[in-house]
């Protein structure tokens, strides 16, 4: 039985923020303690030139996720947070002429596979999405709402009615494998086989059920006016109305354990903080890495390097564009997308040729945005990366040969960017080591490689009772919504652990101010 005192949330990411805001809404004593300036983890702002950009997540889906939480806050995202659905997904580059945008309405991406790739390539992709939406009905449920199960486990809880459904999905076959079935044209299987990255992976080695992205995407992608970073802000202000005491520049250094669970921990600093029990909103790599001390460290299960989802070189800068019509998401695609992967997950190094992510942040996410952007505008550019930055990260040389090698790309695609006079923000492997440390840089836990993997990730549950984890490196997975929901299944972890006496009846809220964090109506 969990003791008294204080839930202590070691990180103000998204898994954090929400459980603190569930377990705040409960009556329980929340206190976050986040080493940064700011909330939000990955979900950060960088500044370039006077403008603030976003350099983590650029798009949020499944909103439903978010909905829930702040209905039980006492709001909804009509109210705190409006959200502007896109119009077109992303737009799809190759070499020379050859584009291909994905539509919010299936019948407009539809009729434009069809003019790009042939009528038979278009009813390849309603099968396709047929599919997609079928593996994701069998698991919304039993997994992607619910705690990590077995594979017995969730084998039960999806029932003879859903089986049938996961196993059109392919689950002992590849992504790649699996989109075969439905095209020909390798452009198309390459612009379909990326939704992998969106969980770290390599489409030549993901399970085909991640296939379910698609259906995700497909049902609708949302903009956050004035950018993602106002989530985190939203939520923890939400957090700390309903009592929730969030402090930031407050890194911890060591877990402490009593009788074989935590009782507290040790900040830098110094300053000791009692705990009845502890959530930690970091990769679990962190916790079994002896990041927070060696006494909590077996409580995790290990992660070899080879296991590590991709990492990313990302470049935020202020620049002039011309000569290719952006949109908001734009994917500039390699020429050869196996010898890309085979680089980052074998070699360990940079790609030759690699797949280029532009998030172009004063761009609309519908035909408007092509008309362009008087002057600099703020952009976003992402390459896939290997998780080597506690090892053998790319050296400066090696990341100057990708920068080129990046705008050749684009240039490739007939887009000429010319970065303003000030410098771009570049964060590589070793820069996202050092934010998230533990990682070598993976920016998605553990990689999805195999059917066995997300029964590999870890629970909200660990080894040791009255200890905790949240975030995208655990169940159900990387992304925001998934992260937040990975925060709720903590939260719930806690309460139903949690004596009833150590639980108040649910606060109201109130408006709290501390230093460094970020207050919003």
């Amino acid at each position: 039985m969990a003791a008294a005192g204080p839930v202590v949330i070691i990180g103000a990411g998204m898994g954090g923020l929400a459980a603190a805001l569930h377990l705040a809404g409960h009556g329980v004593e929340v206190v976050v303690l986040e080493r940064a300036a700011a909330p939000g983890g990955k979900m950060r702002q960088v500044a370039v030139d006077g403008h603030l950009l976003d350099a983590g997540p650029t798009v949020l889906t499944m909103p439903w996720v978010l909905e829930t939480l702040l209905r039980e806050a006492g709001t909804t995202l009509a109210e705190a947070l409006p959200l502007r659905p896109a119009e077109i997904l992303a737009r799809h580059a190759w070499s020379g002429e050859e584009r291909l945008d994905l539509f919010a309405c299936p019948d407009r991406s539809e009729a434009a596979i069809a003019a790009f790739a042939g009528r038979r390539e278009a009813d390849g992709f309603r099968t396709f999405l047929d599919r997609a939406r079928r593996v994701y009905e069998a698991l919304e449920g039993p997994f992607i709402r619910g705690p990590r199960p077995s594979v017995l486990g969730l084998v039960g809880r999806i029932g003879a009615r859903g089986l049938p459904d996961l196993w059109r999905g392919g689950p002992f076959g590849t992504l790649w494998q699996a989109l075969g079935d439905h095209f020909r044209d390798p452009r198309l299987r390459q612009l379909f086989g990326r939704y992998t990255t969106y969980c770290g992976s390599s489409p030549f080695a993901a399970p085909a059920i991640l296939m379910l992205v698609a259906h995700v995407e497909q049902a609708g992608v949302w903009l956050v006016e004035g950018g993602m970073h106002r989530l985190a802000a939203l939520m923890a202000d939400l957090a700390a109305g309903r009592g929730a005491d969030l402090r930031y520049g407050a890194e911890v250094a060591e877990i402490v354990v009593a009788t074989g669970r935590p009782t507290g921990v040790v900040l830098r600093s110094g300053e000791r903080i009692a705990a009845g029990a502890v959530l930690v909103n970091a990769d679990p790599a962190a916790v079994a890495g002896g990041h927070f001390g060696r006494a909590v460290a077996a409580a995790v299960p290990t992660m070899r390097p080879r296991d590590r989802s991709l990492s990313a070189v990302t470049w935020a800068m202020a620049a002039t564009t011309h000569g290719f019509p952006l949109v908001r998401h734009n994917v500039f695609f390699s020429a050869d997308y196996p010898a890309e992967f085979r680089a980052i997950f074998e070699g360990n190094r940079l790609p030759d040729d690699p797949t280029v992510y532009v998030c172009a942040q004063d761009r609309g996410a519908d035909a408007d945005g092509e008309a362009g952007v008087p002057g600099a505008e703020r952009l976003l550019c992402l390459v896939n990366a290997p998780a080597t930055g506690d090892g053998a990260p790319p050296t400066p040389a090696e990341i100057e040969s990708c920068e080129r090698r990046m705008f050749e790309r684009l240039a490739r695609c007939g887009l000429t960017v010319r970065p303003g006079p000030k410098e771009s923000i570049r964060t590589g492997p070793a820069e996202f080591d050092r934010l998230f440390p533990a990682t070598g840089g993976a920016l998605y836990g553990m990689a999805s490689h195999g059917w066995r993997a997300s029964f590999d990730r870890p629970g909200s549950r660990t080894r040791m009772p009255g200890l905790y984890l949240a975030g995208g490196g655990t169940h159900p997975g990387p992304g925001v919504p998934m992260a937040i929901l990975s925060g709720r299944l903590a939260a719930a972890a806690v309460l139903q652990d949690r004596p009833a006496a150590a639980r108040a009846s649910p606060r109201a809220s109130r408006r709290a101010a501390m230093p460094g964090g970020t207050s919003t109506r």
